[in-house]
């Protein structure tokens, strides 16, 4: 018997933030030589505008819309933190808080949608579960309320105009000391091959010790994965034809890892809102209680680990020249 759901609320406005600062034309693609600045300013562009096209379908209540958008902003977090020593100033820590603060409002309606998948996933449409599965739409129902308000406050605006004047025109692009300015000068593919070096080689040495992890550094190491993989992915343009393929490669891993690092978060975190819901909700916790469930999924990153680590994932020689190098 088919179940039915709670309507998804929407609203009666759903005009997204516009970016207030003018944009000046930039290239198209990265390439290797490419100033810093303007490699964090194309590929910043690229997740804001992505999290503003989403916009809509996410107040909407579509779950695939805020799917999209988170992915868009972390994103968007992870070039900050990539660019971090370029875009340094007194500006960035109020953004980035911002930041946070909108993939909070996002991740509690994710966790739901996610939640409440695994649920019907786990029973089917049995009459048995029609109270239970209730419970979660009403908890979903009313998170997505906060949220469609949330995205619609002037908070929101404030937090996308901020970001793209920042992005734009922020007090580290005009900073006048001598490192600052080499920082921003500073080639691409430099800064590349010295952040992907160190973030893939602390990537694959916490990971050797994944069976012994606590959740939540289990969940950190999640985060670290994401941002090598969404860094490479970001970075495809600076690849030569020949390390394209490697790379393809190792973001097969790195996906790998992540979706079952994933799925081991979102059965900890549905566990977590089964007990927060309390009566009918409260009996779904058994179902993200599966230690060989967890046992499959933690084999499975371990391997995916383990091809990466022989791989040698990343070397600076896997960048393509810029012409700049061969004068």
């Amino acid at each position: 018997m088919a179940r039915a759901r709670t309507a998804r609320p929407s609203t009666t406005s759903t005009a997204p933030a516009k970016p207030a600062a003018k944009r000046n034309a930039l290239p198209g693609r990265l390439s290797p030589g490419m100033a810093c600045d303007t490699a964090f300013r194309i590929i910043a562009r690229r997740h804001l505008d992505a999290v503003l096209a989403r916009h809509d379908g996410t107040c909407r209540g579509d779950p695939e819309a805020l799917h999209q958008i988170r992915i868009a902003l972390t994103h968007l977090r992870t070039a900050i933190r990539f660019f971090s020593p370029v875009v340094d100033d007194a500006v960035r820590p109020v953004v980035w808080a911002e930041l946070k603060w909108l993939n909070s409002q996002l991740g509690m309606v994710r966790d739901l949608d996610v939640a409440i998948e695994r649920v019907v996933a786990a029973t089917g449409d049995e009459l048995a579960v029609i109270a239970e599965l209730q419970s979660w739409d009403e908890k979903r129902a009313e998170s997505h309320r906060l949220l469609a308000r949330a995205l619609q406050s002037a908070r929101y605006r404030r937090l996308i105009e901020q970001t793209s004047g920042w992005i734009e025109s922020g007090p580290w692009s005009t900073r006048r000391s001598k490192e600052a300015i080499r920082l921003r000068r500073c080639p691409l593919a430099d800064h590349a091959a010295a952040q992907l070096t160190e973030w893939e080689k602390t990537l694959l040495k916490k990971a050797r010790k994944l069976g012994k992890l606590s959740v939540e550094k289990r969940h950190r190491l999640r985060l670290l994965n994401k941002r090598v993989t969404y860094s490479i992915e970001s970075l495809e343009d600076l690849f030569s034809d020949d390390s394209l393929t490697k790379q393809k490669s190792v973001l097969k891993q790195l996906r790998k890892a992540q979706r079952s690092l994933g799925q081991l978060n979102d059965d900890a975190r549905g566990q977590t809102l089964a007990d927060s819901l309390g009566g009918a909700g409260s009996d779904a916790g058994v179902r993200f209680l599966d230690r060989k469930r967890e046992m499959r999924l933690l084999r499975t990153a371990k391997a995916a680990y383990r091809k990466l680590d022989k791989a040698k994932p990343f070397r600076s020689s896997d960048l393509a020249r810029s012409p700049e190098a061969d004068d």
